[in-house]
């Protein structure tokens, strides 16, 4: 990725007395009493908040919050409170703006943060004029949300066309080397999970990353239908049978493979008869799925299967759980290959988790911090892994020389 950063920007003293415009990703999850529930994307934009203060910037920190309508923001949809937290965590007072787009008021040492920029018309719509009146405050632009950096808005996007100076701060920047070295540049054996409920929301990925893995490895709803399209019996299990044809072609591409188990559909899974904390179930082959049962995660010996697969990977990449994690009793399976991620870590391999039942489900079976990276962005992370590009970034690399 050639860009700009705002790390050697820093380096060479371009910071001082400068206007700094961080786009950030403050868009952190709340109970119903406004309390942030998860400061994690707070915590890692702290970085380029930090970094320009020390460089002697006037600092603008910008984001999203939840999904308001455009120039009807409520109190719900307020970032004071997150700006009121961000001072805490920084140590020293954060100013916050509303109505910011006409102009605002800074002093370098400071920093303000700026009202839900989705607050703004034209936002979501990329709206040039917009965009430039954003650009027009500041001296230098940050892209540091690499969870919004696959929308093309105006403050993701936009604003990196006109500002003087763009640039990517240390956490997207990071996201982009963590990305790259897990699939354009990997080493190999490559091993990917991919899990979920539907095939349909996770095919583009499986299409792009077949060829490019030693071990693709399914999981969920999605190893469902690939089940049907090894002609198994499924019961009423979650599939998609109008896209067998696709998984075969999947398939197919996987078959070309060398090496052990390139793609390891489950021999054995966890079924019951409904959804639930009460719900009786059973561990059986999968050639014993009775008609009233569904797969709601994959057994004991697909659990052993998969950590020979792991052995001797040298990267990792998680996207998806393996059944339905939230309850005890359809947990092991995801537990166990979650366990499994953070020993081949321990034995050398990269690893990098992204998605959010796939963070939630790290965290729950405490590997978050045994594992190389996880990633902030969601639909961001799953369209890297599809091989698209990403509007923000593209901005950033086309201002690289400008």
């Amino acid at each position: 990725m050639k860009v700009k950063t705002l790390e050697s920007l820093a380096k060479d003293g371009e910071l001082k007395g400068k206007r700094v415009f961080i786009r950030a990703d403050l868009n952190v999850p709340r109970g119903p009493t406004g309390r942030i529930s998860d400061d994690h994307r707070i915590r890692e934009s702290l970085p380029a908040i930090k970094m320009a203060l020390e460089g002697g910037a006037a600092v603008m920190v910008c984001s999203h919050l939840g999904r308001p309508k455009e120039g009807e923001l409520t109190e719900n949809d307020s970032l004071k409170g997150v700006a009121d937290y961000l001072g805490k965590l920084l140590g020293k007072e954060v100013k916050f703006a509303t109505n910011w787009v006409d102009g605002v008021d800074v002093e370098p040492g400071e920093v303000v943060v700026l009202e839900n920029c989705r607050g703004n018309v034209g936002e979501k719509k990329n709206d040039e004029e917009l965009s430039k009146k954003m650009a027009a405050l500041c001296d230098i632009y940050v892209n540091d949300a690499f969870g919004t950096s696959h929308r093309a808005q105006a403050t993701t996007e936009g604003m990196a066309k006109y500002a003087k100076v763009a640039c990517a701060g240390p956490l997207l920047a990071k996201e982009i080397d963590a990305l790259t070295a897990a699939v354009g540049g990997a080493e190999h054996p490559l091993v990917a999970v991919v899990g979920g409920s539907k095939v349909s929301t996770k095919l583009t990925i499986l299409i792009h990353l077949a060829p490019l893995v030693d071990t693709l490895i399914v999981g969920g709803g999605i190893a469902n239908t690939f089940l049907l399209a090894q002609g198994k019996k499924i019961g009423k299990s979650l599939a998609e049978p109008e896209l067998v044809d696709e998984c075969k072609k999947v398939m197919e591409v996987m078959k070309t493979k060398e090496g052990k188990l390139p793609f390891p559909l489950p021999v054995d899974v966890v079924v019951a008869r409904h959804i639930g904390y009460d719900a009786g179930f059973r561990i059986c082959d999968v050639d014993d799925i009775q008609d009233d049962e569904m797969i709601l995660d994959v057994g004991p010996k697909t659990s052993m299967m998969l950590r020979g697969v792991m052995d001797g990977a040298k990267t990792i990449i998680w996207n998806g759980p393996l059944g339905v994690f939230e309850m005890d009793n359809f947990k092991e399976g995801t537990h166990d290959l979650a366990r499994t991620i953070a020993k081949a870590t321990k034995a050398g391999a990269f690893s990098i988790v992204g998605g959010g039942d796939t963070i939630a489900a790290a965290k729950a079976f405490d590997v978050a911090d045994k594992v190389s990276y996880i990633s902030t962005g969601g639909g961001a992370f799953l369209e890297f892994l599809e091989g698209k590009t990403l509007p923000a970034v593209a901005a950033l690399e086309a201002r690289f020389e400008k």
